[in-house]
Formats: structure tokens, sequence, C-alpha cells
């Protein structure tokens, strides 16, 4: 192919800005051809300018790209970083509400704790057996649980740990696992805490079974399970008056002295010994669903009556042997069969007197359950001499001042009728109940432990130690 400018002269191969004419001649190795049409096209004048500012954009352009994917990156490694070091949501809210830990009188210099055998261990660190110097008053050394947690552990989670020793200042009660000291001024830090040496009441009690790979006893008596059931009680009423919710309570959160003496304890760390027993539920962290009350799985809602229906869970627990409340059931199964009304039935072997108990813990409406205090004293008459002396019921009296002429409880002795559903209450929850349809009161029986085929509306124990009533507003029987 040749170029020509309109006057046919030669051009260099690169062309200069003006106006050209094409012509193409065709060539053999016999002849030439003949030259074609000449076609006409302009070569225009490239601006520098717009040349470097066209430069310019794209420069900026890969580097606003470079800038947004680093971004990108930084942001996907910071979301990384913080769910690998994220703290399990506590199952109180006392835990996160002390910012910074402190230490005070309770601190203990590292070098006065001797650990010895390990007895448990979770995500947070072990559990030893051990020896402390100078925490008890006339003690120059003194047998203690400590609870130790890893020593390359974050700030945060230094600062979780210690959060259970900053709950467990504010208790003071026989039957309330004891504080001893804390050692936080440590790569190490450790709670010291008052040793309970047959451990949780779950493990307890699983190695009583006939069938356990190591046996460390009989299983407990009638006598006993009432004994345990009183002093756990008596604890959670301790913690009830003193206005503290504990959210957890489980057979597993309680622990068990060399005299059988059951005390509550273990103020959060157990979850992690115990993973299996808690359920992540979206963003409120990992809860003990198996445990917990329709109102809690529902709407969130905590407060005393909560914890009395977690302590009717305790009860078929000790009544079983410790085994796993609604067995068979996922966790997300049993959320929705609490939800609806459901209960578990009688485990075998088990006295109707524990049942009924249950069942009153179990009752769907929070105002219609017993309070601890209550339960208390509907146990009191079956629990030893030394249980008066160092239960917190009969220290601060309130065996007496629970009595009253009808509607609750009577003191200690008394041939009074025992129950658990004041009239009024009850009136107002079955205000309606000429409108009930005939499912509506079945269903209502379901929840409360009654039966439709029941002739009264009175469910009570062949010994007549525990009564439940109920009461409707005309005095008819809805049941």
């Amino acid at each position: 192919m040749s170029f020509r400018k309109k006057n046919s002269c030669p051009v260099p191969r690169d062309l200069l800005p003006g106006k050209y004419q094409a012509s193409i001649l065709p060539t053999s190795l016999a002849a030439k051809g003949v030259w074609s049409q000449p076609i006409s096209f302009i070569v225009e004048d490239v601006n520098t300018t717009s040349l470097s500012s066209m430069v310019a954009i794209i420069v900026v352009g890969i580097i606003v790209i470079l800038i947004v994917i680093l971004i990108v990156y930084l942001r996907k490694r910071q979301i990384h970083n913080s769910k690998k070091s994220q703290t399990y949501v506590s199952v109180n809210p006392e835990y996160s509400s002390i910012g910074v830990y402190e230490p005070d009188e309770y601190e203990i210099p590292e070098e006065n704790v001797e650990l010895m055998d390990e007895i448990g261990h979770g995500h947070f660190g072990k559990v030893y057996e051990g020896l402390a110097k100078q925490v008890v008053k006339g003690q120059p050394k003194t047998k203690v649980a400590v609870k130790t947690l890893h020593g390359n552990e974050s700030i945060s989670k230094r600062m979780e740990f210690l959060k259970e020793a900053s709950v467990m200042k504010a208790f003071n009660s026989h039957h309330v696992v004891r504080l001893l000291g804390v050692v936080s001024m440590s790569k190490r830090p450790m709670v010291i805490m008052e040793f309970m040496a047959k451990g949780d009441l779950k493990t307890y009690l699983r190695s009583t079974r006939p069938d356990a790979e190591i046996r460390k006893g009989d299983p407990p008596s009638l006598q006993q399970k009432l004994q345990m059931c009183g002093e756990i009680a008596d604890g959670m009423s301790y913690l009830s008056e003193t206005k503290y919710v504990h959210r957890d309570l489980a057979a597993r959160n309680c622990l068990v002295h060399e005299d059988l003496t059951v005390k509550i304890g273990d103020f959060g760390l157990t979850r992690d010994v115990y993973e299996t027993d808690y359920y992540r539920i979206d963003s409120r962290g990992i809860l003990p669903v198996r445990w917990m009350a329709p109102e809690s799985l529902k709407d969130g809602v905590f407060d005393s009556r909560s914890d009395v229906w977690s302590f009717g869970i305790v009860l078929w627990e000790i009544a079983t042997l410790a085994e796993q409340p609604y067995q068979g059931q996922q966790h997300d199964q049993v959320t929705r069969f609490v939800i609806d009304g459901g209960y578990m039935e009688q485990p075998k072997e088990c006295p109707s007197k524990l049942y009924d108990m249950m069942l009153m813990c179990w009752h769907y409406s929070p105002s219609m359950r017993p309070t601890f205090l209550e339960i208390v004293a509907s146990l009191s008459p079956d629990l030893s001499d030394r249980f008066k002396q160092d239960s917190f019921f009969h220290e601060t009296k309130q065996a007496e001042e629970i009595s009253n002429d009808g509607d609750g409880f009577v003191a200690s002795g008394s041939s009074e009728r025992v129950r658990f559903l004041p009239k009024q209450v009850a009136a107002d929850v079955h205000e309606d109940e000429s409108k009930q349809s005939d499912d509506e009161s079945s269903a209502y029986c379901r929840l409360n432990g009654l039966h439709q085929n029941d002739p009264s509306a009175d469910y009570d124990d062949k010994d007549g130690s525990i009564h439940l009533t109920l009461y409707s507003r005309n005095n008819s029987t809805i049941c």
C-alpha cells in the first residue's frame, strides 16, 4: 500500500497533521497493476495538554481503586480479629456492669497460693485444689479451690475472668460459696474460693448412679434430696433478697461440700466447662435454654420468678441423678416446646412430693410461682437441725414472717394448709374463664400440672404436706 498527498509527493512514514489521500497499487512478479481510486482522510493534531490530563485521570483512578481495596481488606481483617477475640455474652448482666477490676482487701500475693491437683478445666483456664496462706483468720493455711486463667489472654479476657470475683464479694450466706481471695496483679490471675470437695452437683449426682463407671457412693435418699433442695432454695432466697437475679441456676452451678451440703456457686465460669448445656441465640449470646422460663425465652425477661422456674429444673435433675432435661429434643425444639406451654413429665421413681413442687415452679404465669422463701418454708419441716442453725431463712426469722391466715404459708409446725397460689392472683388469671373454650381450659390445665378429668381444682399429695389450690372468681371448677 502506498500513500500520497494531494500533490502526489511521497510522505514520511510518520504522518504529520493534515489532509491525505490513499490509493492502492497492486503489484505482482509479473507486473504492476493500476492505482485504485484515492480515499481521503485527515490526520488530526493531537493536543499534548489533553493527553496529559487523560494520563492524570487514569493514574488517579488507579489510586482510588487501590485505596478502596485496602480499606475493604483492613475492614475484613478487623471483623475477623474481633470475632476471634470475642467473649461469650454473659448470662447475668452483673458480669458486664464492671469496667476495670481494682485490687482491694481481697487481693493476696501470688506466692501465697500453692496449686496442687487439677480438678477441672474449661476455655477460661483450669481449676485446682490448692493451699492458700492467710485467707481465713486463725488458719495458717487453708484448702481452697483456685480458678486460673491462661497466662496469654487479652486484657478483656482478664477483666471478664475477674468479674466473677467482683460479683461474689457482695455475698455472705452459708449456702452461697464464699470468695476467699483474688490474685489480679499477675500474668496469671486467680480466683480463690471455698473448697467444695465433691465438686459440682451435676457431676456428683451422676457419680452415684448404679451404672456409673467410677461410682463414688450410693444415690441420695429422699431425705438427702429434700435437704439438697432446701439448701439450694435457701441460697437462692438469700440472692433474691439481695436483689440478685442468678439467670443460670442449674445443678452444674451448685457445689457439694464434703458433708454433702450444697451451695450456690460458679457465677458464670461453668458455662465454659459445660458448653453443651448452652445454646447460641442470635445476638443474645449463649443461653441455658433448657433451664429457662417461658418469659425468658420469649421476651428476654429475667427476675426472681424465672429463677424459680430454673429451680424446678434443678429439682428434676436431683430426682433423675442429673439426666439432661428435655432429653431427645434439640435446643430449638426445647425453646418452642416451653414457650408453647410444655413441661417435663414426672420422672420414674420420683416421689409425688418432689414432682408437685416442680409443677408449682413451672407455672406458666410467673406471678403464680412460689417465692424461694415460700419454698424453703414448705421444705423446712423435712430439713435437718443443722439447716435451721445455718440457713438464711431461719437466721432472718422468715418462717414467722411468711405465716398468714390462709393465702400463703404458715410457720413451721402449724397444721394449717400450705398454699402456693394466692386467691386474688388466681382470680385475676381466671377472670375471663367463662369465655374459655374446652380446648383453652384443657391447655390451661396442661400448663399447670393438672388434668382435665380431675373432679376438683385441688391437687393434693398423699402425705398432705404440699398442696396446689386453684381459685376462680366465681368459685367454679375450670379443670
